[in-house]
Protein backbone atom coordinates (compact mmCIF):
# COMPACT_ATOMS: atom_id res chain seq x y z
CA UNK A 1 0.00 0.00 0.00
CA UNK A 2 2.81 2.39 0.48
CA UNK A 3 4.22 1.86 -2.54
CA UNK A 4 0.96 2.86 -4.31
CA UNK A 5 0.89 6.16 -1.83
CA UNK A 6 4.38 7.22 -3.30
CA UNK A 7 3.33 6.51 -6.86
CA UNK A 8 0.26 8.35 -7.32
CA UNK A 9 1.76 11.67 -6.94
CA UNK A 10 4.98 10.48 -9.03
CA UNK A 11 2.44 9.72 -11.72
CA UNK A 12 0.78 12.97 -11.43
CA UNK A 13 3.81 15.13 -11.53
CA UNK A 14 4.42 13.06 -14.85
CA UNK A 15 0.95 13.47 -15.69
CA UNK A 16 1.13 17.49 -15.58
CA UNK A 17 4.70 17.70 -17.49
CA UNK A 18 3.13 15.80 -20.52
CA UNK A 19 0.19 18.35 -20.47
CA UNK A 20 2.00 21.56 -20.27
CA UNK A 21 4.66 20.60 -22.74
CA UNK A 22 3.04 20.53 -25.72
CA UNK A 23 1.98 22.70 -28.67
CA UNK A 24 -1.44 23.73 -27.78
CA UNK A 25 0.53 24.99 -24.41
CA UNK A 26 2.42 26.88 -25.93
CA UNK A 27 -0.03 28.16 -28.29
CA UNK A 28 -1.89 29.29 -24.69
CA UNK A 29 0.96 31.25 -23.66
CA UNK A 30 2.03 33.08 -26.39
CA UNK A 31 -1.74 34.18 -26.90
CA UNK A 32 -1.77 35.68 -23.68
CA UNK A 33 1.36 37.06 -23.94
CA UNK A 34 -0.25 39.06 -26.96
CA UNK A 35 -3.22 39.83 -24.82
CA UNK A 36 -1.23 41.25 -22.03
CA UNK A 37 0.96 43.58 -24.74
CA UNK A 38 -2.49 44.58 -26.53
CA UNK A 39 -4.71 45.94 -23.72
CA UNK A 40 -0.94 47.48 -22.49
CA UNK A 41 -0.49 49.41 -25.83
CA UNK A 42 -4.09 50.73 -25.53
CA UNK A 43 -3.84 52.06 -22.17
CA UNK A 44 -1.04 53.62 -23.45
CA UNK A 45 -2.76 55.08 -26.08
CA UNK A 46 -5.28 55.89 -23.77
CA UNK A 47 -3.63 57.63 -21.21
CA UNK A 48 -4.18 61.41 -21.55
CA UNK A 49 -2.24 63.23 -19.41
CA UNK A 50 1.59 62.87 -18.17
CA UNK A 51 0.81 61.90 -15.20
CA UNK A 52 -1.26 58.94 -16.41
CA UNK A 53 1.51 58.02 -19.03
CA UNK A 54 3.67 57.42 -16.62
CA UNK A 55 1.66 55.18 -14.55
CA UNK A 56 0.88 53.09 -17.23
CA UNK A 57 4.10 52.74 -18.49
CA UNK A 58 5.86 51.74 -14.98
CA UNK A 59 2.95 49.09 -15.39
CA UNK A 60 4.56 47.76 -18.88
CA UNK A 61 4.50 43.82 -18.76
CA UNK A 62 7.75 41.70 -17.75
CA UNK A 63 8.05 39.11 -20.17
CA UNK A 64 9.65 36.96 -17.43
CA UNK A 65 6.89 34.92 -16.31
CA UNK A 66 5.54 34.04 -19.76
CA UNK A 67 8.99 33.52 -21.10
CA UNK A 68 8.98 30.91 -17.83
CA UNK A 69 5.80 29.48 -18.82
CA UNK A 70 7.22 28.99 -22.80
CA UNK A 71 10.09 26.75 -21.76
CA UNK A 72 7.75 24.80 -19.22
CA UNK A 73 5.64 24.05 -22.35
CA UNK A 74 8.74 23.60 -24.52
CA UNK A 75 11.66 22.49 -22.30
CA UNK A 76 11.18 18.52 -22.07
CA UNK A 77 10.53 18.65 -26.47
CA UNK A 78 13.36 20.36 -27.41
CA UNK A 79 14.18 19.19 -30.69
CA UNK A 80 11.20 18.29 -31.95
CA UNK A 81 9.78 20.00 -35.11
CA UNK A 82 6.79 21.69 -33.32
CA UNK A 83 9.30 23.35 -30.90
CA UNK A 84 10.90 25.58 -33.65
CA UNK A 85 8.81 28.34 -33.55
CA UNK A 86 7.56 29.00 -29.81
CA UNK A 87 11.27 28.37 -29.13
CA UNK A 88 12.01 31.05 -31.48
CA UNK A 89 9.52 33.16 -29.69
CA UNK A 90 11.45 32.42 -26.69
CA UNK A 91 14.48 33.57 -27.97
CA UNK A 92 12.91 37.30 -29.12
CA UNK A 93 11.17 37.41 -25.46
CA UNK A 94 14.35 37.08 -23.47
CA UNK A 95 17.06 39.66 -24.22
CA UNK A 96 17.38 42.46 -21.85
CA UNK A 97 15.45 39.99 -18.89
CA UNK A 98 17.69 39.91 -16.09
CA UNK A 99 17.89 37.41 -12.63
CA UNK A 100 19.02 38.51 -9.24
CA UNK A 101 22.14 36.74 -8.08
CA UNK A 102 22.00 35.68 -3.92
CA UNK A 103 24.50 39.03 -3.57
CA UNK A 104 21.81 41.50 -5.11
CA UNK A 105 24.21 41.44 -8.47
CA UNK A 106 22.00 41.17 -11.42
CA UNK A 107 22.96 38.56 -14.53
CA UNK A 108 21.14 37.59 -17.78
CA UNK A 109 17.88 35.07 -17.36
CA UNK A 110 17.79 32.19 -19.14
CA UNK A 111 21.20 32.21 -20.15
CA UNK A 112 21.22 28.21 -19.83
CA UNK A 113 18.12 28.16 -21.52
CA UNK A 114 18.52 29.94 -24.34
CA UNK A 115 22.06 27.67 -25.20
CA UNK A 116 19.70 24.73 -24.71
CA UNK A 117 17.65 26.06 -27.32
CA UNK A 118 21.21 26.80 -29.46
CA UNK A 119 22.31 23.03 -29.17
CA UNK A 120 19.20 21.60 -30.08
CA UNK A 121 18.83 23.63 -33.09
CA UNK A 122 22.48 22.60 -33.93
CA UNK A 123 22.09 18.87 -32.91
CA UNK A 124 18.99 17.87 -34.05
CA UNK A 125 16.97 20.44 -36.19
CA UNK A 126 19.69 21.94 -38.38
CA UNK A 127 18.06 20.40 -41.88
CA UNK A 128 14.95 21.31 -40.69
CA UNK A 129 12.67 22.91 -43.67
CA UNK A 130 10.79 24.81 -40.78
CA UNK A 131 14.06 26.52 -39.60
CA UNK A 132 13.37 30.07 -41.07
CA UNK A 133 11.81 31.51 -37.68
CA UNK A 134 14.87 30.25 -35.85
CA UNK A 135 16.85 31.84 -38.23
CA UNK A 136 16.12 35.10 -37.53
CA UNK A 137 15.53 34.80 -33.60
CA UNK A 138 19.15 33.43 -33.15
CA UNK A 139 19.93 37.28 -34.37
CA UNK A 140 18.11 38.79 -31.19
CA UNK A 141 21.08 38.16 -28.56
CA UNK A 142 23.96 39.53 -31.54
CA UNK A 143 26.08 36.86 -29.20
CA UNK A 144 28.69 35.68 -32.27
CA UNK A 145 27.98 32.35 -31.00
CA UNK A 146 25.03 32.17 -33.12
CA UNK A 147 27.14 33.18 -35.95
CA UNK A 148 28.26 29.01 -36.18
CA UNK A 149 25.31 27.73 -35.98
CA UNK A 150 23.70 29.75 -38.88
CA UNK A 151 26.71 28.67 -41.13
CA UNK A 152 25.96 25.02 -40.39
CA UNK A 153 22.41 25.72 -41.41
CA UNK A 154 23.41 27.57 -44.71
CA UNK A 155 26.02 24.40 -45.43
CA UNK A 156 23.72 21.68 -44.28
CA UNK A 157 20.33 22.73 -44.47
CA UNK A 158 18.48 21.15 -47.82
CA UNK A 159 16.17 24.14 -48.35
CA UNK A 160 17.17 26.96 -50.22
CA UNK A 161 14.71 28.95 -48.70
CA UNK A 162 15.96 28.03 -45.61
CA UNK A 163 19.36 28.69 -46.13
CA UNK A 164 18.58 32.44 -47.73
CA UNK A 165 16.69 33.13 -44.15
CA UNK A 166 20.28 31.81 -42.28
CA UNK A 167 22.43 33.84 -44.73
CA UNK A 168 20.41 37.03 -44.12
CA UNK A 169 20.29 36.50 -40.43
CA UNK A 170 24.37 35.67 -40.57
CA UNK A 171 24.60 38.86 -42.36
CA UNK A 172 23.16 41.04 -39.38
CA UNK A 173 24.77 39.02 -36.71
CA UNK A 174 28.20 40.14 -38.71
CA UNK A 175 27.03 43.57 -38.46
CA UNK A 176 28.14 43.46 -34.55
CA UNK A 177 31.50 42.28 -35.27
CA UNK A 178 32.70 45.18 -36.87
CA UNK A 179 33.43 47.29 -40.18
CA UNK A 180 36.57 45.52 -41.63
CA UNK A 181 37.14 45.16 -45.10
CA UNK A 182 36.60 40.72 -44.69
CA UNK A 183 33.42 41.18 -42.60
CA UNK A 184 31.78 43.32 -44.88
CA UNK A 185 32.77 40.88 -47.64
CA UNK A 186 31.10 38.35 -45.83
CA UNK A 187 28.21 40.63 -44.83
CA UNK A 188 27.36 41.59 -48.92
CA UNK A 189 28.02 38.04 -49.54
CA UNK A 190 25.14 36.15 -47.46
CA UNK A 191 22.87 39.45 -48.41
CA UNK A 192 23.36 38.29 -51.81
CA UNK A 193 22.68 35.05 -51.33
CA UNK A 194 19.25 35.72 -49.21
CA UNK A 195 17.99 37.81 -52.17
CA UNK A 196 18.85 34.72 -54.63
CA UNK A 197 17.35 31.88 -52.31
CA UNK A 198 14.71 33.59 -50.00
CA UNK A 199 13.51 36.92 -51.75
CA UNK A 200 10.05 36.37 -51.15
CA UNK A 201 9.94 34.63 -48.44
CA UNK A 202 7.88 36.80 -45.15
CA UNK A 203 8.97 37.34 -42.07
CA UNK A 204 6.74 38.48 -39.75
CA UNK A 205 5.42 40.62 -42.42
CA UNK A 206 8.24 41.47 -43.95
CA UNK A 207 10.14 40.22 -46.85
CA UNK A 208 13.21 38.82 -47.19
CA UNK A 209 14.63 40.65 -50.24
CA UNK A 210 12.94 43.93 -48.21
CA UNK A 211 15.74 43.34 -44.94
CA UNK A 212 18.53 42.43 -46.79
CA UNK A 213 18.21 45.57 -49.24
CA UNK A 214 17.86 47.92 -45.54
CA UNK A 215 21.00 46.01 -44.83
CA UNK A 216 22.98 46.64 -48.11
CA UNK A 217 21.58 50.31 -47.69
CA UNK A 218 23.12 50.58 -44.25
CA UNK A 219 26.68 49.14 -45.13
CA UNK A 220 26.92 51.62 -48.75
CA UNK A 221 25.05 54.68 -46.26
CA UNK A 222 25.27 53.99 -42.71
CA UNK A 223 28.39 52.23 -41.00
CA UNK A 224 31.74 54.06 -39.53
CA UNK A 225 33.27 55.91 -41.57
CA UNK A 226 30.37 57.38 -43.97
CA UNK A 227 28.48 60.74 -44.14
CA UNK A 228 25.33 60.31 -42.42
CA UNK A 229 22.16 61.04 -43.96
CA UNK A 230 21.21 64.44 -43.17
CA UNK A 231 17.75 64.83 -41.76
CA UNK A 232 15.30 68.00 -42.18
CA UNK A 233 12.14 68.32 -40.32
CA UNK A 234 10.48 70.32 -37.22
CA UNK A 235 10.54 70.25 -33.32
CA UNK A 236 7.84 69.98 -30.21
CA UNK A 237 7.54 73.81 -31.32
CA UNK A 238 6.98 73.63 -34.85
CA UNK A 239 10.45 75.16 -35.63
CA UNK A 240 12.33 73.78 -38.49
CA UNK A 241 15.21 71.74 -38.28
CA UNK A 242 18.63 70.10 -39.94
CA UNK A 243 20.59 68.24 -38.51
CA UNK A 244 23.61 69.98 -40.98
CA UNK A 245 22.84 72.78 -38.59
CA UNK A 246 25.20 71.33 -36.04
CA UNK A 247 28.48 71.35 -38.69
CA UNK A 248 31.88 71.35 -36.64
CA UNK A 249 30.23 69.75 -33.78
CA UNK A 250 30.23 66.43 -32.22
CA UNK A 251 26.48 65.03 -32.25
CA UNK A 252 24.60 62.36 -30.43
CA UNK A 253 21.80 61.18 -32.80
CA UNK A 254 19.32 59.75 -30.64
CA UNK A 255 16.18 58.08 -31.83
CA UNK A 256 13.84 57.31 -29.18
CA UNK A 257 10.19 57.31 -27.42
CA UNK A 258 8.90 57.38 -24.04
CA UNK A 259 7.48 54.26 -24.41
CA UNK A 260 11.06 52.31 -25.37
CA UNK A 261 12.15 49.66 -22.92
CA UNK A 262 14.37 51.59 -20.16
CA UNK A 263 13.49 54.89 -21.46
CA UNK A 264 13.96 56.82 -17.95
CA UNK A 265 17.43 55.49 -17.82
CA UNK A 266 18.18 56.62 -20.98
CA UNK A 267 17.20 59.52 -20.90
CA UNK A 268 19.42 60.07 -17.21
CA UNK A 269 22.56 58.49 -19.36
CA UNK A 270 22.11 60.97 -22.25
CA UNK A 271 21.41 63.84 -19.80
CA UNK A 272 24.82 63.06 -18.05
CA UNK A 273 26.07 62.63 -21.49
CA UNK A 274 25.23 66.52 -22.50
CA UNK A 275 26.33 67.67 -18.77
CA UNK A 276 29.71 66.22 -19.09
CA UNK A 277 30.35 67.73 -22.13
CA UNK A 278 28.66 71.33 -21.80
CA UNK A 279 31.11 74.25 -23.17
CA UNK A 280 32.19 71.76 -25.47
CA UNK A 281 31.27 71.54 -29.54
CA UNK A 282 28.77 68.70 -28.85
CA UNK A 283 24.83 68.72 -29.20
CA UNK A 284 22.07 65.81 -28.39
CA UNK A 285 19.93 65.83 -31.41
CA UNK A 286 16.81 63.33 -31.09
CA UNK A 287 14.27 61.99 -33.30
CA UNK A 288 11.45 61.17 -31.08
CA UNK A 289 7.98 58.92 -32.26
CA UNK A 290 5.75 59.83 -29.46
CA UNK A 291 2.43 62.57 -29.53
CA UNK A 292 3.31 66.21 -29.33
CA UNK A 293 1.62 66.61 -26.25
CA UNK A 294 4.03 63.95 -24.70
CA UNK A 295 7.01 64.96 -25.88
CA UNK A 296 6.21 68.78 -24.74
CA UNK A 297 5.71 67.49 -21.34
CA UNK A 298 8.71 65.52 -21.38
CA UNK A 299 10.85 68.94 -22.24
CA UNK A 300 9.01 70.76 -19.86
CA UNK A 301 9.56 68.67 -16.66
CA UNK A 302 13.06 68.49 -17.69
CA UNK A 303 13.03 64.83 -18.55
CA UNK A 304 14.63 65.63 -21.83
CA UNK A 305 17.33 68.54 -21.80
CA UNK A 306 17.33 67.88 -25.81
CA UNK A 307 15.92 69.35 -29.04
CA UNK A 308 13.80 66.28 -30.91
CA UNK A 309 12.84 66.19 -34.21
CA UNK A 310 9.07 65.53 -34.30
CA UNK A 311 8.68 61.98 -36.26
CA UNK A 312 5.45 60.39 -35.15
CA UNK A 313 5.30 58.81 -38.40
CA UNK A 314 8.51 56.88 -38.53
CA UNK A 315 9.66 58.48 -41.92
CA UNK A 316 12.75 60.11 -40.29
CA UNK A 317 13.84 57.12 -38.61
CA UNK A 318 13.02 55.05 -42.16
CA UNK A 319 16.09 57.17 -43.31
CA UNK A 320 18.42 55.56 -40.60
CA UNK A 321 16.75 51.91 -41.18
CA UNK A 322 16.33 52.00 -37.31
CA UNK A 323 14.81 48.32 -36.25
CA UNK A 324 14.64 49.20 -32.39
CA UNK A 325 14.35 52.10 -30.00
CA UNK A 326 17.18 53.48 -28.46
CA UNK A 327 19.28 53.89 -31.24
CA UNK A 328 22.32 56.35 -31.57
CA UNK A 329 24.97 57.43 -33.79
CA UNK A 330 27.68 59.90 -32.58
CA UNK A 331 28.54 61.71 -35.60
CA UNK A 332 31.60 63.73 -35.73
CA UNK A 333 31.94 67.77 -37.11
CA UNK A 334 31.29 66.94 -40.97
CA UNK A 335 28.90 64.16 -39.81
CA UNK A 336 30.60 61.29 -40.16
CA UNK A 337 29.12 57.97 -38.11
CA UNK A 338 31.90 57.14 -35.72
CA UNK A 339 29.85 54.62 -33.18
CA UNK A 340 26.00 53.22 -34.09
CA UNK A 341 24.63 50.91 -31.21
CA UNK A 342 22.46 51.95 -28.15
CA UNK A 343 23.69 54.86 -25.56
CA UNK A 344 26.10 53.73 -22.62
CA UNK A 345 30.00 53.83 -22.13
CA UNK A 346 31.28 53.10 -25.71
CA UNK A 347 28.96 55.92 -27.44
CA UNK A 348 30.82 58.01 -24.65
CA UNK A 349 34.25 57.30 -25.04
CA UNK A 350 33.85 57.55 -28.93
CA UNK A 351 32.56 61.36 -28.29
CA UNK A 352 35.50 62.05 -25.97
CA UNK A 353 37.60 60.80 -28.13
CA UNK A 354 36.38 63.18 -30.96
CA UNK A 355 35.99 65.96 -29.08
CA UNK A 356 40.00 65.75 -27.73
CA UNK A 357 40.24 66.31 -31.80
CA UNK A 358 37.68 69.16 -32.14
CA UNK A 359 38.61 72.79 -32.62
CA UNK A 360 37.14 74.87 -29.28
CA UNK A 361 33.50 76.41 -30.09
CA UNK A 362 30.80 77.46 -28.73
CA UNK A 363 26.91 76.79 -28.78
Amino acid sequence: MKTSLVLIPVLLTAATLAISASPAEALRVRKTWDLRQETWELELKAATSPEAKAKVLAARPDATEAARDMWKAIGASLGEEWTIEPAAWFLRATPGLLATNPDGSTKPAFADEIDAVRKAVETRLLKSPKLAPMCMALVTNQDPRALAILEKIIAENPDAKVQGVASLAAAMVLKSLGDDTEIMKKRISNLRTAIIKSADVDLGGAKVADLARDELYIITHLTKGRVAPDLSGANSGGEPMRLSDHKGKVVYLLFWSSNMLEAKRVAEIIAETARKFQGRPFVVVGVNQDNLETLRSLEGDGTVTWRSFTDLSGELAKEYRVASLPTLYVLDGERKIHYSGTPGTFAELTAEALLAEAPAATE
